[in-house]
């Protein structure tokens, strides 16, 4: 992150996340400590040595930029707009109701021995199966990480439904999906009985 995207995050974090400095602690370094800790998933003994300050204080930071980051998520995550009727653009208009897409991706990860074979993908890698739903301009408008590289792409879906925080799907529109999801209310895959890449 260069310097001017690290000082439009803290004016966004204090404006419109509340985040607000300490007497010690300015809210610049509140943003380091929490964006050292993230990026390089390091430990708070890591972070408490790296910064010179006291585990309470590292952890009491970094759970108070956690919230104002949490606080933006209007901001960052976009609420998606469906294709209308109207929609005169070639690749769109067959696609009325439609609000985006949605795929999982595999992201490689370090995990303890015990927990491999839960983590170990059909392609062999240690991985994370995260979901993630896109609108059709291709902004991010929900994120689901955390799910082992084994999990079905219909269950980390299911589990995104059934959530408190869940992927919601308003009533007559649907997501674009692949192969590996169901067709189910609100999910539009292909019909398998169809060839459609232009290679078959």
């Amino acid at each position: 992150m260069d310097r001017r995207c690290f000082t439009i995050l803290c004016t966004m974090l204090r404006t419109k996340g509340g985040l607000e400095a300490t007497q010690y602690v300015d809210v610049e370094e509140m943003v380091a400590i929490f964006l050292h800790i993230v990026a390089h998933d390091v430990k708070n003994r890591v972070a408490r040595r790296h910064f010179a300050r006291s585990g309470e204080t590292v952890s009491r930071h970094f759970n108070a930029v956690l919230n104002a980051v949490l606080r933006l998520h209007e901001i960052l995550l976009k609420q998606p707009d469906p294709v209308t009727h109207s929609c005169s653009h070639e690749k769109y208009r067959w696609f009325q109701n439609c609000l985006g897409a949605l795929a999982g991706t595999h992201i490689k990860v370090n995990v303890s021995m015990s927990d491999r074979p839960r983590y170990r993908s059909r392609k062999g890698d240690i991985t994370t199966n995260v979901l993630g739903v896109c609108s059709q301009n291709g902004e991010f408008i929900f994120v689901m990480p955390g799910w082992e590289g084994s999990a079905s792409d219909s269950r980390v879906l299911r589990d995104a439904v059934s959530r408190p925080t869940s992927l919601k799907v308003p009533k007559g529109y649907y997501y674009l999906c692949d192969a590996g999801y169901p067709n189910a209310e609100g999910f539009l895959a292909p019909y398998r009985g169809q060839r459609y890449h232009l290679t078959e």
